[in-house]
C-alpha cells in the first residue's frame, strides 16, 4: 500500500513538473496566431501548441525573470504576406527582427507602435513598400532601426531625430525622396551612425548637420547637391564619411578633417581643388577621391600613395604618385 502511494505521488509530481511551462499563455496565444497568419511555414515549424515556447521554440527567446516573449527574431526563410497586426500584442517585446524574406510584402505594421519597449527593430531586405511612418518616433527605446533594402517611398520623417537613444538608423536602399530633414541636425542624446544611400534624395545637406558629430554618415548614390564640407571639422570624432554618386561642389582645399578620419568616399561628384596636406596625417583604411575636377600634386607622405591609382584617377589634373608624376 505505501509503496503505491509513493508510486502514484512521484507520478503526480512529474505530471505537475511537466505541465508547469515557463511560456506566458498570452504570448503563447499571440505567437501561435502570427504562425497561423502566415500559414503554418516550416521555418516556424518549432511552434507548437504542445511544448514550451520559452524553452523549445526557435525565434523567440524569454526574460528570465518574468517569462514573457522579449525577443521575436524570423530571419532567412519561405515566409509569405504582410507582418501581422498581432507583432503589437507582445507588450514586453524589446527586439523584434523579420529580415531576408523577400516574399514579406506591405507597409510597416501601425501596430508596431505599441511596443513601447522596443530597443532594436530590423525590418531589412523584405519587401516592404509605403513611406516610412510618423508613428517610430514613439519608440523612445529605440537604439537601432533598421528599414534597409525594401521599397519604402515617400519622403524621411523630420520626427526620427526626436528618438533620443537612437545608435544607427538605416534607410539606405529604399526609394525614397526629398530632402534630408533639417531635424537630422538637432538629434538629442545619441548621435546614430546615419545610413542613407541608394536613395533618390534632392537638394542640399542641410545647414544644421554641421553640429552634429556623426562616427558614420553614409549619403551616397543619392542626388544631392551643393556643400558638404559641414561634415567634417578638426573638433569631431568622424570616422566614416561616404558621399560618392552625388552631385556635390565644394572646394577640397580648404577642408578641414577629423584627425580619426578612416574612410573617406568622395568619388564620383563634381569636387574641386587640391588635395590637402592635412590628409597625411590622417589613418586612413580607404581613400577614393575619383571622378572629380580635383587639380595639383597628391601630398606625399602619411598613408596616400599606398593607395592605387584607381584611387585618384579621372580627375582634371592631378599628378604625382601614385599617378603621373607632375609636369
Amino acid at each position: 500500500m505505501k509503496a503505491l502511494f509513493l508510486s502514484l505521488l512521484i507520478c503526480t509530481l512529474l505530471s505537475l513538473s511537466l505541465s508547469k511551462e515557463r511560456c506566458n499563455s498570452h504570448d503563447k496565444k499571440v505567437l501561435l496566431q502570427i504562425k497561423k497568419h502566415f500559414g503554418d511555414p516550416y521555418l516556424l515549424a518549432s511552434w507548437k501548441s504542445d511544448t514550451d515556447c520559452c524553452t523549445d521554440w526557435y525565434q523567440v527567446e524569454c526574460d528570465s525573470t518574468t517569462n514573457r516573449i522579449i525577443s521575436l527574431t524570423v530571419f532567412a526563410g519561405n515566409l509569405s504576406g504582410q507582418i501581422p497586426a498581432a507583432v503589437g500584442d507582445l507588450p514586453y517585446l524589446q527586439t523584434l527582427v523579420f529580415r531576408k524574406l523577400t516574399n514579406v510584402t506591405g507597409p510597416i505594421q501601425p501596430a508596431i507602435a505599441k511596443l513601447v519597449h522596443l530597443k532594436s527593430l530590423r525590418l531589412d531586405w523584405l519587401n516592404l513598400t509605403g513611406t516610412v511612418p510618423d508613428f517610430l518616433s514613439q519608440l523612445k527605446n529605440l537604439t537601432f532601426l533598421d528599414l534597409s533594402f525594401n521599397g519604402f517611398s515617400g519622403s524621411i520623417p523630420s520626427s526620427l531625430a526626436l528618438l533620443p537613444n537612437l545608435g544607427a538608423l538605416h534607410l539606405d536602399r529604399n526609394k525614397l525622396t526629398g530632402s534630408i530633414p533639417e531635424s537630422f541636425g538637432t538629434f538629442k542624446g545619441s548621435i546614430p551612425d546615419l545610413y542613407l544611400s541608394h536613395n533618390q534624395l534632392t537638394g542640399e545637406i542641410p545647414a544644421s548637420l554641421g553640429n552634429m558629430d556623426f562616427s558614420v554618415i553614409d549619403l551616397s548614390r543619392n542626388k544631392l547637391v551643393g556643400d558638404a564640407s559641414m561634415l567634417f571639422g578638426l573638433n569631431k570624432t568622424t570616422q566614416n564619411v561616404y558621399l560618392s554618386r552625388n552631385i556635390f561642389q565644394l572646394n577640397l582645399s580648404n577642408v578641414v578633417f577629423p584627425s580619426g578620419m578612416a574612410n573617406l568616399d568622395i568619388n564620383h561628384n563634381k569636387i574641386f581643388g587640391s588635395i590637402p596636406p592635412q590628409m597625411t596625417q590622417l589613418p586612413l583604411q580607404s581613400l577614393n577621391v575619383s571622378y572629380n575636377r580635383l587639380c595639383g600634386q597628391i601630398p606625399v607622405g602619411g598613408k596616400l600613395q599606398r593607395f592605387d591609382y584607381s584611387t585618384y584617377f579621372h580627375n582634371r589634373c592631378l599628378c604625382g604618385a601614385p599617378l603621373e608624376n607632375c609636369k
